[in-house]
């Protein structure tokens, strides 16, 4: 029967004791408590503590084990100052013991755990398991073991327990796209002492994309000289970036020392773009093309009727594969628009030779891609790999040796665990960390969507639709790292954790044994350790208490819209709310919030005009960024008179090129103008995010009128320039500078009075961050100050 610990009795255990007699030890709120993460399978605490100090030992009894010794070893000695050696032979007292029993009742990286305040034993089947072990032995410590530099003032006291541990699942994977924007070897380090310390066992490396090729291979070396750069739509140079194969065994080696397994991705037949450029030849144009600037899905793929592609990835494959010691390797064949292929006189003839013919479910060219990856297939498994594949490898019959990940939902993993074929679960709607942890006015941008840390805790990866006899196909989950807004390791950081720790549990853990309140506890403790780490993880921030909806072509779709500048008439009063525990200090004399501040604790009521500071506090004190809300005293704006020869809805002047600045459109003559009903209904939009081309771009000026149906505070929201009399209201161009326009980041209030009010909308043509702005319609949407939804501004708005 498993026997989980009280959580919370701990904290009377661990007093605060000395390490010295001249130093008292000082025990910080994070610290009490068991903060095992992700949380043992079974745990049972007692009464007593073991004591961490220079006298203690590690038992080994071979070399394998030595390895994992010397790992903590050299950890605990950064942080306490221990020189902690191995010995062979077990003493009375003062010991961990590692040792491997192959018959241990635990899977192969589970593990068993003694505590007595004579000493630590640790049994498991392989050094792996011993591993794990000892990363638990770890978080029994203060968060401050993981320090890289002597820690004083700390008892490092371990409470006495048994554990018997193992995961539930054997895949626990981190995904990390370094094509869109690139991290050094240093920083993949990083991430791998982190996803060791918190027992995820995969990390999938997404090497080559439309938008970079990042790893030499030195058969084919223009892939890095020319495809490892780019050309961003700001005009600036991306690159050239890449790995060379030394620095790829380096890093590969380097998880290998804390048991992790690196799995390479390189894509085919679709996100090609980069290697096409270099080589064009593999195309099925022949024609030069650019590294792609943009993100989406490109049109040019691999030629499948090319045999020279054929021997092209075969020799690629043949350098990647001696670099990883992975059984897997990633194929990507996600996103290949056949829209090539349906042209192309070569792959065309491919389909006659093979007799391919489409059906009611799949496409000729559906096929082909069929085809082509089983083709790769064969070429794995001359190697000795198993091949991964996104889950649209199904389209036209699934490869017989393939694992699927399933990222469009469940239903592509459903199907396959169901026909029998591997899975791993890492469906965007619970495991795709690239999108907002809360608020998206108070973060940079993102892909899109929100996923808090409690939504992906909750994930459960074994859909019930799958049968029972086929559950063992499910391997594990993954969580995905699209770094296509993430310009920085920084900005990768503050996407991933905390959510890689919840990614940690819901795949170790037995599914009875999770408790999200509880890991919200443990999150304080386990945050500290990413301190230790130098983690630039999210701290929730303080949010406008909604909920607000947004509303899109008649469906509401739930959206956080916190506003830094409040219109009030009388009086304004602000409520906060965070997505995790958290206090909140604040300031109104402008100066920067401490923890000495005032606490939030009830509505704030504002009758002056004032500039309010606060930021989320965690338990460790560690303090979020400051949010600045400009709190502003105004008398209604009048309504004014409309031109005598002003027509219903908005005039439209569109102008032909390429626009990053208001400033260049100064001047210029409209290509063309127009009356329309609304701004949706400006024209020039490049719809479903396919190819879009130089003169694709124009930038739009909207102007007429707004009918104010009463007078009020009003809020506005849209990704494009907006003035309203005269007063430029939301400037897209200075609050989202140097990031994508996709998503306004600047709502504003104003106080209107009823009647009409002059207004201009600039929509500018270009691309910011990899998002070309013709890929969007124009919107204005608008929310009353007392109204908890935004609504796209119809036709009524502009009569």
């Amino acid at each position: 029967m498993k026997k989980l610990v009280p959580l919370f009795s701990l904290a009377a255990m661990v007093l605060i004791t000395s390490c010295s007699e001249t130093e008292p030890t000082v025990e910080k709120p994070y610290n009490q408590g068991i903060n095992i993460t992700p949380i043992p399978l079974e745990l049972t605490q007692k009464e007593d503590t073991f004591k961490l100090s220079k006298s203690i030992v590690f038992v080994s009894g071979n070399a394998d084990i030595d390895k994992v010794a010397a790992y903590f070893s050299a950890k605990i000695k950064a942080s306490t100052g221990y020189d902690i050696k191995t010995v062979k032979d077990k003493p009375a007292s003062g010991y961990i013991d590692l040792s491997i029993t192959p018959e241990l009742d635990v899977n192969d990286e589970g593990y068993t755990l003694d505590i007595t305040n004579q000493g630590i034993d640790i049994q498991a089947k392989t050094p792996q398991g011993l591993f794990y072990s000892m990363q638990t032995v770890m978080q029994l410590l203060p968060a401050e073991i993981e320090s890289p530099t002597l820690v004083k003032n700390i008892a490092w006291n371990i409470p006495a327990v048994t554990v018997k541990d193992e995961p539930r699942f054997k895949y626990r994977g981190q995904h990390l796209d370094v094509c869109r924007h690139f991290v050094d070897v240093d920083f993949l380090k990083k991430q791998l002492d982190v996803l060791a310390m918190f027992k995820i066992n995969k990390f999938h490396w997404h090497l080559t994309e439309d938008q970079g090729w990042r790893i030499e291979i030195k058969k084919y070396p223009k892939l890095t000289e020319m495809g490892s750069v780019r050309t961003e739509g700001e005009g600036n140079t991306y690159g050239p970036f890449f790995y060379t194969q030394e620095q790829v065994k380096e890093v590969v080696a380097y998880a290998k020392e804390r048991f992790i397994e690196v799995i390479p991705e390189i894509e085919l037949p679709g996100h090609a773009v980069a290697a096409l450029h270099a080589y064009p030849e593999l195309s099925c144009t022949g024609k030069p093309i650019e590294v792609r600037n943009i993100w989406g899905v490109a049109n040019d793929v691999f030629c499948a009727g090319n045999d020279s592609v054929f021997q092209f990835l075969e020799d690629v494959i043949a350098e990647v594969v001696p670099l990883f010691e992975s059984e897997y390797f990633h194929i990507g064949g996600d996103e290949c628009p056949k829209i090539r292929w349906e042209k192309c006189p070569k792959c065309q003839a491919r389909i006659r030779e093979l007799g391919l013919k489409g059906n009611k479910e799949h496409s000729a060219e559906e096929m082909l891609q069929s085809y082509f990856v089983q083709r790769i297939e064969k070429v794995l498994l001359k190697h000795n790999k198993k091949m991964i594949g996104w889950d649209e490898i199904l389209e036209g019959g699934l490869a017989p040796s393939a694992t699927v990940m399933s990222w469009r939902g469940e239903e592509g993993g459903i199907a396959s665990a169901n026909m029998g074929h591997d899975v791993i679960m890492t469906p965007g709607a619970w495991l795709y960390v690239d999108k907002y942890q809360g608020d998206a006015n108070l973060q940079t941008v993102t892909i899109g969507g929100l996923l808090t840390l409690k939504k992906v805790y909750n994930y459960e990866p074994v859909p019930e639709s799958i049968a029972d006899d086929k559950r063992h196909h499910i391997l594990g989950a993954q969580a995905n790292m699209w770094n296509e807004y993430n310009y920085t390791g920084e900005e990768m950081e503050l996407d991933m954790y905390p959510r890689a720790i919840a990614l940690s549990e819901l795949t170790w853990s037995a599914k009875e044994n999770k408790n999200y309140e509880d890991f919200e506890r443990r999150i304080d403790n386990q945050r500290v350790r990413l301190d230790m780490h130098g983690i630039n993880y999210y701290i929730p921030m303080p949010e406008d208490k909604g909920p607000y909806t947004i509303k899109y072509w008649g469906d509401s779709v739930s959206a956080p819209f916190s506003c830094n500048f409040v219109a009030f008439t009388d009086q304004a009063t602000l409520d906060f709310k965070t997505t995790e525990p958290a206090r909140m200090v604040y300031t109104t004399d402008g100066s920067e919030p401490t923890l000495k501040s005032e606490v939030f604790t009830k509505p704030l009521t504002f009758t002056e005009n004032t500039t309010l500071k606060i930021r989320s506090v965690l338990l460790s004190d560690k303090m979020s960024p400051v949010r600045t809300i400009t709190i502003e005293k105004q008398t209604y704006a009048p309504a004014v008179e409309k031109e005598k020869d002003a027509k219903p809805g908005l005039k439209a002047e569109y102008y032909k090129g390429y626009a990053r600045t208001v400033a260049e459109l100064n001047g210029k003559t409209p290509a063309e103008t127009e009356q329309i009903a609304t701004p949706l209904d400006a024209k020039y939009r490049v719809k479903n995010y396919v190819e879009v081309y130089a003169d694709d771009f124009y930038s739009h000026i909207l102007t007429g009128y707004i009918n104010i149906p009463e007078d009020g505070i009003y809020y506005f929201n849209t990704d494009s320039e907006f003035w309203i009399d005269g007063t430029y209201l939301i400037s897209n161009e200075k609050d989202n500078n140097g990031t994508a326009r996709r998503f306004s980041r600047s709502n504003k209030s104003i106080a209107l009075a009823k009647g009409a009010h002059a207004i201009k909308i600039i929509r500018l043509g270009a691309i910011f961050g990899g998002w070309p702005t013709q890929w969007d319609p124009v919107m204005l949407s608008i929310r009353k100050a007392d109204q908890p939804e935004f609504v796209l501004m119809d036709a009524s708005y502009f009569k």
